[in-house]
């Protein structure tokens, strides 16, 4: 595996002598979000696997695998945002090759022995669910296989992350968004002509995950000496250790409060409404989720990028933090405003994708989408604050967050459903963002709202608002037409708020993407 190693992708001194600024950020950036753009094959898979399967047996396997994403940001130890903090920052290829197998075997052992545990209690989990009759038969079968998507999943968490350390932004979630996506829709397809039900939903993840784990380790040969890793050459000096399982660690809370709020509430709506509506209703919020989850790929974007690159900056001086941090909150607001409004003026449309059963949703949709849009405003300090502050730090935000989605939760549910749920996890979502922001101003004295923040704001909101005008005038037509014009707006929107919200470094920071798209 080290012949498809290329030392020129990874220099075997010091990592690069010069700071990393709004360029690198923006192509970086670009990148990662020309290639996560490949997640809008959900928006056919998703309704797919509705017609096929059916809403209760959608909804249980979104139960499912929401425990699965939720057991695996604690049970790999943090390790996936460990990398990002520590490979940036290692002198040579056997200091990285020992960090990779450090956090491969760290974050993948208690993952295993989980996996192992919950199939052979598959039986005792199953008597907690609430599912349709017709499920109900082969769900103990269903847990005991799909138990084990959570070590290949942790494994292409942390190979992926690994990736991002080496600033190799888009091969990985090319391979994770798009190529996933399409071989599971494959797989799908085909268990279901050949007459599979219940378990061929999962049956087709899990077979995306294996292929998905193969495929990311041919890519990790590029920019990973493996020879090193798989025999344990190279490996870090004590302290480079402790200083990973530390960084892990430190990270662990907030991933899992994250990882709560976006896969708790179908497990927690399951688990209080009986029967087929627990499953139904797990279905409907996580169809919710899933399409208010296009404007976290603009946050996803840029949180793959600050992380390895603030972490890299802090070498030099931390005033280039605050050239990306800003940079990257400007662009972020020209972007996602025009992206949550569009998914919002055509919610109901997109909904009717899934059928009329769908429709119910909307509540949350919006709602969940515009919490999107202060998660993606406020999130660069988050990646920020995970890599340059104290250990500590990133724990306040999440424990008041989680405390106050708590809460509120506690006071409309179970009464309130789908929409009391959607109003706790929004307001555990927008506090948990914002902490972080107030943290490293109090802490760093690092903000993101230099000029032009205010016209880059002022400029997204107001064409925003045309947007949601726009969608509404268009309330009568059949939803195919309100989709397919909604592209067209949002497109229009994404170039209007660049071309007079961004300021001239800004564009010019863009290169010749400002040139193409006539920005400049």
């Amino acid at each position: 595996m080290a012949n498809r190693y290329k030392p020129a992708m990874s220099t075997s001194a010091a990592p690069d002598d010069l700071p990393p600024g709004s360029r690198q950020v923006a192509k970086g950036a670009g990148t990662a979000l020309l290639a996560r753009a490949g997640g809008v094959v959900e928006i056919i898979s998703q309704p797919l696997y509705v017609w096929l399967f059916g809403l209760p047996t959608y909804g249980l396997y979104m139960v499912l695998w929401s425990a699965v994403n939720l057991v695996e940001n604690f049970a790999d130890l943090g390790m996936t945002s460990a990398l990002q903090r520590v490979v940036p920052q290692a002198k040579d290829d056997a200091e990285r090759a020992g960090l990779l197998r450090k956090a491969m075997l760290l974050g993948l052992i208690p993952c295993l022995l989980i996996a192992l545990g919950a199939s052979l209690g598959a039986h005792h989990i199953a008597e907690l669910m609430n599912v349709a009759a017709k499920d109900r038969d082969k769900l103990a079968t269903g847990i005991a296989l799909f138990a084990w998507a959570l070590p290949l999943w942790a494994y292409l968490e942390i190979a992926t992350s690994a990736l991002r350390a080496r600033k190799a932004f888009g091969p990985e979630i090319r391979l994770r968004v798009m190529w996933e996506q399409v071989m599971r829709m494959v797989a799908a397809i085909a268990l279901s002509l050949l007459g599979a039900d219940t378990l061929g939903l999962l049956m087709a993840h899990l077979c995306s995950l294996a292929l998905t784990c193969i495929f990311s380790t041919r890519l990790l040969a590029r920019y990973y000496r493996l020879d090193l890793v798989v025999k344990g050459g190279g490996r870090p000096d004590p302290e480079m250790t402790l200083r990973t399982l530390l960084a892990g660690l430190a990270v662990l809370p907030s991933n899992i409060v994250g990882r709560l709020f976006a896969d708790a509430p179908p497990l927690i709506l399951n688990a209080i409404i009986p029967g087929a509506g627990g499953a139904s209703a797990a279905g409907l919020f996580a169809i919710a989720r899933k399409l208010a989850s296009g404007v976290q790929l603009i946050r996803q974007a840029f949180s793959y990028v600050m992380a390895p690159l603030a972490s890299e900056a802090a070498r030099h001086d931390r005033r280039h933090i605050l050239e990306i941090y800003g940079f990257a909150t400007r662009l972020t607001i020209a972007v996602a405003t025009p992206v949550v409004c569009t998914i919002a003026g055509c919610g109901r449309a997109l909904l009717a994708l899934f059928g009329s059963a769908a429709q119910p949703a909307f509540f949350a949709l919006a709602l969940l989408t515009f919490t999107r849009l202060i998660e993606a405003v406020a999130g660069q300090a988050a990646a920020i604050q995970s890599v340059i502050s104290r250990y500590h730090h990133p724990l306040i935000g999440s424990a008041i967050g989680l405390a106050a989605s708590l809460a509120v939760g506690a006071l409309l549910l179970p009464q309130g459903g789908m929409d009391g749920m959607a109003i706790a996890v929004s307001t555990g979502i927008a506090i948990s963002v914002l902490a972080p922001m107030a943290q490293l101003w109090i802490h760093d004295r690092l903000h993101p709202f230099a000029p032009p923040f205010l016209r880059t704001a002022g400029v997204s909101i107001l064409v925003g608002a045309g947007i949601l005008a726009l969608s509404q005038a268009l309330t009568p037509f059949h939803h195919l037409v309100r989709i397919g014009v909604g592209v067209l707006l949002l497109a229009g929107g994404i170039w209007l708020s660049g071309r007079f919200g961004l300021g001239r470094e800004d564009k010019l920071a863009l290169g010749k993407t400002a040139e193409r798209l006539r920005l400049v």
